[in-house]
């Protein structure tokens, strides 16, 4: 009949292990298996950025000083389309951690909880009862699926991946600054917008930089999209000439997960949790896969328990209203001019840039008096234009 599981996790990025710790957290006594088709440690693309709200999730997870050892930096800075700027000190500071490191530290954890860490690709799967089977021999009660944007569990039980015109393309690199540079930068361009690029100190003396654009945009652009993005790199970035670099896909959130199908549950980049008008998705990673364990072992000790519904239910009440707004903002953002007005109202109100930045890394909403007070200076810019 081949292995039994009460839990396989595939993917073992941070969705995917904090799925697994999670679960032998709640339940010591759990079988759980984590399944990855890589060795760990190992490179993926991404901006490293691990934002407050992450930490938290760490917390939760047991893990409070896992990165205690990287530096953290406290400012932002923020160029909007237009070349208006805000700087200043977050509310609470930021991480950058290589994911080379992060995930490697994950995994180990999970490990040393008593996880079953396996390097195995998933290319089957089937329902057997109440059993997922995978491959023909691994049996789990439940599967969360944590294989990224371009998962193969997700195509196996019949959901569509992000289309297009919610999908972007990025490219990121390492490049050398001042071992002091503690800012992390978004500098962002009108040409194809949205499109932005970014620098991320580690506190090593280097800093993990990158550039990313909707992939219609680039699509449009005219020329090859690595012409596109590593020219316009280096041209956001003059002095800092990037190295090591790759390119990634980037499935943003439409405000309507796709939590999963029958008992596979999807998290992270999967699920397309990828914030629209950022790209942070380490904290949703951290949190789904987190509440997709959760939904698991709550419903294990029910006759007829139903993980997928508690799951939903969860991420509805962690992040519903949270992603009802970034999809509402990311569509006022087709307008450069709309965040030209959210950034200058961000430089003369501390209180504004501090929820920018809950909204874009965290789990932020916007209350509808700034909402009314960006609105009306958006429309203000946009009567001074030029007929």
């Amino acid at each position: 009949m081949g292995e039994e599981w009460d839990l396989a996790v595939v993917g073992a990025g941070p969705a995917g292990s904090a799925a697994a710790l999670r679960a032998v957290q709640l339940r010591p006594d759990l079988r759980v298996v984590l399944l990855d088709r890589a060795g760990f440690p190992r490179d993926k693309p991404c901006g490293d950025g691990i934002a407050a709200h992450g930490r938290d999730e760490l917390d939760r997870l047991g893990l409070p000083g896992l990165i205690d050892d990287y530096r953290p930096t406290p400012r932002l800075t923020v160029v909007s389309p237009g070349g208006l700027r805000v700087s200043a000190e977050a509310a609470r500071p930021n991480h950058v951690v290589p994911r080379r490191v992060f995930d490697a530290r994950l995994v180990e954890a999970a490990g040393a909880r008593g996880v079953e860490v396996r390097r195995h690709r998933v290319r089957e799967l089937a329902h057997d009862g109440s059993w997922v089977v995978l491959d023909g021999r691994l049996r789990a009660r439940a599967v969360v699926a944590a294989d990224g944007a371009y998962s193969a569990v997700r195509r196996l039980i019949g959901l569509p991946a992000a289309g297009e015109r919610h999908t972007a393309l990025a490219v990121r690199g390492y490049a050398d600054v001042p071992e002091a540079d503690d800012v992390q930068l978004i500098a962002m361009q009108r040409a194809g917008w949205p499109a932005y690029a970014w620098s991320f100190p580690i506190g090593d003396g280097t800093a993990n930089v990158g550039f990313g654009m909707l992939l219609p945009r680039l699509r449009a652009a005219g020329a090859p999209g690595r012409q596109v993005l590593h020219g316009r790199l280096a041209e956001l970035l003059p002095d800092r000439p990037a190295r090591d670099l790759r390119a990634h896909h980037l499935p943003l959130s439409t405000g309507r997960p796709a939590p999963g199908a029958g008992r596979v549950l999807l998290a992270g980049d999967a699920a397309g949790l990828i914030n629209p008008l950022t790209g942070e998705g380490i904290y949703y990673a951290l949190l789904s896969g987190r509440l997709a364990a959760e939904a698991v072992v709550e419903s294990a000790g029910e006759a007829a328990g139903d993980p997928l519904a508690r799951y939903r239910a969860k991420l509805r009440g962690a992040l519903g209203r949270h992603l009802r707004t970034t999809d509402v903002l990311a569509r006022l953002a087709q307008s450069p001019g709309f965040i030209d007005a959210a950034i200058a109202t961000a430089a003369r109100r501390k209180e504004v840039f501090d929820l920018l930045v809950e909204v874009g890394l965290g789990a932020g909403t916007v209350p509808a008096p700034l909402a009314l007070a960006v609105g009306l200076r958006w429309l203000r810019g946009a009567a001074r234009l030029p007929r």
